[in-house]
Formats: structure tokens, sequence, C-alpha cells
């Protein structure tokens, strides 16, 4: 029931095997008038009017690791809600500390120890929050582009003994999905002149490069090592070419 408000359950609580889910059904009915997300992805689409993406929200938040900003943005590019959080003035400025994290529901929010993704983060925020300035960019591409539930697909089968990249290649998917473009042009609409990328990948370096994007130097970011995740992060090392120890 993500991104529905709470009384569409309620609306469509006749038993499954009586429920018609077609056009003109209450339920059909019900989901078209009622279906808030779209109606506030249109919106933000709207407040773009010919721009591929521009800040359209800005808000203060303190944070355990300390006080940021939040950004959002309005964006014609993917329609995904992505935002910024950044520490302190950063537009002109050369060098700025930035990573670039990409959501992970089952890391993120669930503390999984099959990836390093939420130790990654939480040590970038900290890292930043030290400094006079910086910025985490948080990607709404989930599973490395291909999606929640195709991520637990690909879960099932490491299960069984696939690797990383196995199992996405089983799923028709490439190991890598995700794109830098919406990435890039945040930073644009940030106005930094320059990047210090927070970062192991070097694929994310040469895509944010292909954007335009000026990156002075890359600053290694190794954590969450588990004994869940060891085999995993091998073969980011010798499958997906990161720098890692």
């Amino acid at each position: 029931m993500a991104n529905r408000p709470a009384f569409t359950a309620a609306a469509c609580t006749r038993p499954l095997h009586r429920l018609r889910l077609q056009a003109g059904s209450q339920c059909s009915y019900f989901k078209a008038r009622h279906d808030y997300s779209s109606v506030a992805r249109e919106k933000n689409c709207e407040e773009c009017g010919k721009n591929d993406l521009q800040i359209i929200a800005k808000a203060k938040l303190p944070t355990e690791y300390g006080n940021f900003s939040i950004f959002a943005f309005c964006n014609n590019m993917d329609q995904k809600e992505h935002v910024a959080i950044v520490k302190g003035k950063v537009a002109g400025k050369n060098n700025v500390p930035l990573r670039i994290h990409s959501e992970c529901l089952t890391g993120d929010v669930f503390h999984s120890l099959r990836c390093d993704c939420r130790a990654q983060l939480d040590a970038a925020l900290k890292k930043i929050a030290r400094l006079p300035r910086g910025v985490v960019i948080y990607m709404r591409q989930e599973g490395r582009g291909i999606g929640l539930t195709n991520k637990i697909r690909a879960y099932e089968l490491q299960d069984k003994g696939y690797d990383t990249v196995q199992a996405n290649l089983a799923l028709g998917f490439p190991s890598d999905m995700r794109n830098y473009d919406v990435a890039a042009a945040i930073i644009k609409q940030l106005k930094i002149r320059s990047i210090a990328l927070i970062t192991n990948n070097p694929d994310k370096i040469g895509k944010l490069l292909n954007y335009g994007v000026i990156v002075k130097k890359r600053i290694p970011h190794e954590f969450g090592k588990t004994k869940y995740n060891r085999a995993y992060l091998a073969v980011k090392k010798k499958k997906m070419m990161h720098l890692l120890s």
C-alpha cells in the first residue's frame, strides 16, 4: 500500500474471489480518482515547466550527525523524487565533497547486513557533518536500478548460490542499471563548480564526467563489511571493478 492514502484499503476490502478490478468497478474508479501519488508527480512536473529539473523546496534537516538542509526537485527527467542533503554553502564552490547514494530500503531502513549501503550512507553524513560543506544526493535507484521487488528476487537467487551479478543477469538485467544524468543535473542546479566524489566506483566517476560534471578527485569510502556481505563485496571488486581493499 505504499504511496496510497490509508483509506484506500478500506475502500477495497471485499473478498479477493469476488473482486473484479475492471474499468468501471468501484475500486478501479476509486483508485483513478484518488491516486494522489500520481497527481503529486504531475504537479511537480508542471512546476518544472520546460526545465528538466529544478529546485522547488528547501528545508532545514537536523540529524543525529549534524544540521543539514534538504532540497527537493521537480523532475521531468525520470519523474522520481530524488533529494539533496546539503551542509554549508556549496554554490560556486570547488572540490565540494559529494556522495551519490542509491536508495536501499533493506539496508537504509531495515539495517540489512547483506550489503554495505547503510554503513556507507551513515559514514558519508558523518564525514560531511564535520566539514564546512558537502552534499549527499539520495537517488531513488533501488537495487542498482532494478527496483525493490526485483532486488528481492535477486536476493532469492543469491540464497541459491548466485552472486549479485549472476542474479541480475539471470533476471534479464545488466549488473548495474543506474544512471547519473539526474544526479549531474542536481549538481548543476546547486551551482557546484567541481566535486570531490566520495565513492569506490570508477563507473560512477566516468558517467558524471560524461554528463559534464567536473570531478577533481575521488575520496575512498569503505565501510560496513560483515560476514554476510563479504562475498558480495568481493564480487563488486572483481566483476564490477570497485576500488576496494
